[in-house]
């Protein structure tokens, strides 16, 4: 099974011009949700897809313009959480006549497969985007328009998403789930008066268009001919945006829910710097990129100098590329191993520094022994995001306990001695104190109520996705070895 928590786009041109240039520049802008397989599809054509990043393909842009033009397409760019990285696995996929791309996670996809009467499910062959497409093309089968589908296949599924539809006939559709947990935005590029539909806003910057609006959870917008249509096919409140996107996931240009990523993350250190000041320290550092605002806003609070102590080597082979993200272990190692030290900037220094989460461990470990290894006097590291100690089923790939280091650390904790898992953390990954950000003031620097917002890796309550979770191994999962 196949969970996604990636990137799509759609554009349709009332023009009629070609809109493969914009959905390939905004698929690159959104590259930082996927770094695995992209794709693009087009009205009555199988789609094109390919693994790896979307600029290793630049070499045929031209090419892939001028085979695939068309004035209505999607895209999509691919983070797995379920599955092995295959082409098989890339999307869109195509069933029928209707392109799908989605971005989310269905959690009941087993139950949901049992009524499509699909095959056995293993990791490597079965995608829960393929399982909710066949099933509304069933439902529109039945002369239902996709509204009324949508509708139908929005009280069979549990879970998350954000999906982006094409027609053989032309349209493009997009709907977000009814709880909001992933982004989903609304734009226009004027020059061809195109109408975009992306995962985030920085998709718009990059090729010129505006942000119009967020779609609103529950929204199914549809774009043809006739401009922009749109009708709401589920309302549910509180809705459950993902935390995890405003301090790591989401690119620090985009907006999101009208609150601007870049400064919701500066704000979030200022918050760190009110509850967390260690007034002894010399320096404070963020470990690139996402940290850095963040670590800006700590410093300004507190008073205490910021250094770029920490620098990416994006000239080795995966410098540029996030570790989150990778789905390989050795991958994830093999990123952390080009994050350099600048000695002078380290060295017998007390360091404050700055990461958005810890998950595996693996890399704060890393950049502890860095900072160690570049003559650091003192570590504290701060982390912007609280523990992270159950699986997500809405589209993270946090998807085993096993994993998750904060979890491990937990089992004999009482609730009350949270100070007992800052130093249990510290001592695993080498810092000499170790500091966790709560919901509650994650919630008041992002600037959404705590209740609007999903903390279900944190808490471990699976409300607001309205399932009691089977937790299972990574095998079990990915099919495959951590």
């Amino acid at each position: 099974m196949v969970k996604e928590n990636c990137g799509v786009v759609g554009a349709f041109s009332l023009d009629h011009q070609n809109v493969i240039p914009i959905v390939i520049d905004c698929l690159r802008s959104l590259q930082h949700r996927g770094q695995e397989s992209w794709g693009i599809a087009i009205p009555n054509k199988e789609p094109f897809k390919q693994l790896g990043l979307v600029s290793s393909y630049a070499d045929h842009f031209k090419h892939l313009i001028k085979k695939y033009r068309s004035h209505a397409a999607i895209g999509h760019v691919r983070y797995s959480t379920f599955g092995k990285s295959t082409l098989e696995n890339a999307q869109p996929l195509k069933i029928r006549d209707l392109c799908v791309a989605h971005n989310g996670t269905i959690a009941n996809v087993e139950e949901l497969n049992n009524v499509v009467g699909g095959c056995s499910f293993t990791p490597q062959t079965m995608s829960d985007t393929l399982v909710a497409a066949k099933r509304l093309v069933g439902h529109l089968s039945n002369n239902m328009n996709l509204f009324e589908s949508l509708k139908i296949l929005k009280k069979e599924m549990i879970g998350s998403f954000c999906f982006t539809f094409l027609t053989d006939k032309g349209s493009v559709y997009a709907a977000r789930d009814s709880k909001g947990f992933r982004p989903m935005v609304l734009g226009q590029y004027k020059e061809t008066n195109t109408y975009i539909i992306a995962s985030e806003s920085c998709a718009f910057s990059a090729v010129g268009a505006h942000l119009i609006r967020d779609v609103k959870p529950g929204e199914l917008i549809k774009l043809s001919v006739n401009g922009v249509e749109t009708e709401i096919f589920a309302s549910e409140k509180p809705h459950a945006h993902c935390a995890f996107e405003y301090t790591y996931f989401a690119h620090p240009t985009s907006i999101m829910e009208g609150i601007n990523i870049y400064l919701a993350r500066k704000r979030i250190g200022h918050y760190l710097g009110k509850k967390f000041p260690i007034r002894s320290a010399d320096i404070v550092v963020p470990v690139p990129d996402s940290a850095r605002p963040a670590a800006l806003g700590y410093a300004q609070e507190t008073g205490l100098p910021f250094e770029e102590g920490l620098v990416k080597d994006r000239h080795i082979s995966k410098g540029a590329l996030r570790s989150f993200i990778e789905p390989y272990q050795t991958d994830r190692v093999q990123i952390n191993k080009g994050i350099l030290p600048i000695e002078d900037v380290i060295r017998g220094k007390k360091v404050v520094v700055i990461d958005d989460s810890i998950i595996r461990g693996t890399s704060s470990a890393s950049i502890i022994q860095t900072l160690r290894n570049a003559g650091a006097k003192k570590i504290f590291m701060i982390i912007t995001y609280p523990p992270v100690k159950f699986p997500c089923y809405a589209g993270i790939d946090f998807p085993s306990m096993g994993e998750l280091l904060a979890n491990k650390e937990t089992t004999n904790i009482p609730k009350k001695r949270k100070e007992d898992l800052n130093s249990k953390i510290a001592k695993l990954v080498g810092a000499d104190k170790v500091y966790y950000n709560d919901t509650s003031n994650l919630a008041k620097a992002i600037g959404i109520p705590e209740n609007e917002l999903c903390f279900t890796c944190s808490t471990g309550d699976y409300t607001p996705l309205g399932i009691t979770p089977k937790f299972r191994t990574r095998e079990e999962i990915k099919g495959e070895d951590p």
